[in-house]
């Protein structure tokens, strides 16, 4: 029987481990699931991925490429302060969800995998990193690495349905934030503006 030629198979296999993880978690998210979810022999796995870790790793790596694409559209340096205390509200309850935008239910799996597995470490550095840089442009060191602490801990209320804020009382609170934290040295790294 002749191979079938489908030049998008890897690429579509890392989808849907990623969609699987989102779904089953790590724990349920195996190369004969995604395989099924993906629509292609079992065979076909181990001839694009040595074992599932190398798959799980792929598939971790590609939810970090989209995270920081988002936050960096989200957060250009173009933007006013205003404008950027309204892209944190619109990360935290329009990006980073269960039912839009990105599903942060791979977030928690991803520090689930760092805190058993070192190789996971610097995506989830990498990740924050990028973040944070992209807050710190906006609103100096400081206030950035408070309101990415704040997204990851509202973004996770929302996820949970627990006392989740409102998008007015999550505006209030990134407004306290960017007005009480750092001081005077904690200024945008573009203070030109």
């Amino acid at each position: 029987m002749a191979r079938r030629f489908d030049p998008g198979r890897r690429e579509r296999i890392i989808a849907m481990a990623y969609s699987s993880i989102a779904v089953n978690g790590v724990r349920g998210t195996s190369n004969r699931v995604v395989a099924a979810m993906s629509n292609v022999p079992l065979g076909s796995m181990t001839y694009h991925f040595k074992n599932v870790d190398e798959l799980l790793y792929e598939a971790f790596s590609r939810y970090v490429d989209e995270v920081e694409e988002l936050v960096g559209a989200r957060l250009p340096p173009s933007l006013s302060r205003e404008q950027a205390i309204d892209a944190v509200v619109q990360l935290i309850h329009e990006d980073f969800g269960v039912e839009g935008g990105l599903d942060y239910r791979v977030n928690y799996e991803l520090y689930a995998m760092t805190s058993r597995d070192a190789r996971y470490q610097k995506l989830l550095v990498d990740m924050t990193e990028a973040g944070r840089a992209a807050l710190a442009h906006h609103f100096g060191d400081a206030t950035a690495r408070a309101l990415n602490t704040y997204i990851e801990g509202a973004t996770t209320h929302r996820a949970l349905q627990a006392t989740a804020h409102t998008v007015e009382e999550t505006r209030c609170v990134v407004r306290l934030l960017v007005a009480g934290v750092g001081g005077a040295q904690d200024v945008p790294r573009d203070a030109a503006r």
